[in-house]
């Protein structure tokens, strides 16, 4: 075993012994916060993370959030390892600024979440939530007509990582997949038939849409007012993206019209907005809504995956070298 005096706070759930067992190989302390079972490291208060960040080089985090204050007052922290992809919680300019090293778990979750987005759109289409509700409460066999995939054309909005997964997923169904990217990868997309269009194109093509792109400034309320009118009738939004990305109480005028077939969710505003839960009640209650509780990448795999990456990353940085590029979203050093 390699010595070293220097320790690794691992707040994030689900953090597997392999991955823990890497970082003590690699001679870290392993420190964890004891969380309640159920309990996330957002629910953690600044004061608990503050003390738990004394004496320790490398943060791997789950959903708390990563201020400037928190960085400020803990200088030995070197680098900040989400186990995930999305990063909107942290500071990263003030990381940055302040000499530190942000970096996400790149390539461990996004067949998870293509997986889910399917199975999104599967349950939707084919109305499972409902008919499976119904027959629970008493045995109803009575069948309506659902959607099929098969045959249909597919948005993907945001063809990153976990975009284009899906659409190697989908090829099986038969579908056309379109596409829109703000910096589209036209060889990757001629490569694997995918049609890159621009976003009212998309809106007004697909018979269902599947949001991937990162939350932020530009990606606020994306899918709006506007864009859910301009989708064709009786399509099916999916959002495994973030919840600020599509503007909901707009999704449920759009479901309550009969606009909209039905919307999948794996991520809602009131995640971490508590004044949003009515409107995700309202969406919740609808018999054409599934929605699970920001479960996408949390499979057995996919935790194993990310686990490893958010730890090999710490080692990397701790160690004076650099993270695979693809997991690097700011670097102070």
């Amino acid at each position: 075993m390699i010595q070293s005096n220097q320790n690794v706070l691992v707040t994030t759930r689900f953090f597997d012994e392999d991955a823990a067992a890497f970082l003590r190989a690699h001679g870290y302390g392993v420190v964890t916060p004891g969380l309640a079972p159920g309990a996330s490291d957002s629910d953690l208060s600044p004061e608990e993370v503050l003390r738990l960040l004394d004496g320790v080089q490398g943060w791997i985090v789950g959903t708390a959030s990563v201020t400037r204050a928190l960085l400020t007052a803990r200088p030995d922290v070197q680098v900040v390892s989400r186990r995930g992809v999305g990063f909107e919680r942290i500071d990263v300019a003030a990381a940055k600024e302040l000499g530190r090293v942000v970096t996400i778990a790149a390539g461990g979750n996004q067949d998870s979440v293509a997986d889910h987005a399917v199975g999104l759109m599967l349950g939707v289409g084919k109305q499972l939530n409902a008919m499976a509700e119904r027959m629970r409460k008493g045995g109803d066999w009575s069948v309506g007509t659902t959607l099929e995939l098969y045959g249909k054309t597919v948005g993907i909005i945001g063809l990153g990582r976990i975009g284009r997964v899906l659409a190697r997923r989908l090829s099986g169904f038969d579908v056309t997949v379109l596409a829109y990217d703000i910096a589209p990868d036209t060889a990757y997309a001629a490569q694997h038939g995918i049609r890159l269009v621009d976003l009212p194109t998309l809106l007004a093509l697909s018979d269902y849409i599947s949001v991937h792109v990162p939350f932020g400034p530009d990606t606020q309320d994306m899918i709006g007012v506007a864009e859910l009118a301009a989708m064709r009738p009786g399509g099916v939004l999916i959002n495994t993206a973030r919840g600020g990305v599509v503007d909901e109480a707009a999704v449920l005028a759009a479901l309550q019209s009969g606009h909209l077939a039905g919307f999948g969710a794996d991520v809602f505003l009131a995640e971490h907005q508590p004044e949003a839960r009515p409107v995700l009640d309202a969406l919740l209650a609808l018999p054409n809504v599934m929605g699970t509780p920001h479960a996408a990448a949390a499979t057995q795999g996919g935790l194993r995956r990310a686990n490893m990456i958010a730890a090999e990353n710490v080692v990397a940085v701790l160690a004076g070298d650099d993270p695979r590029p693809e997991c690097i979203i700011a670097d102070g050093r």
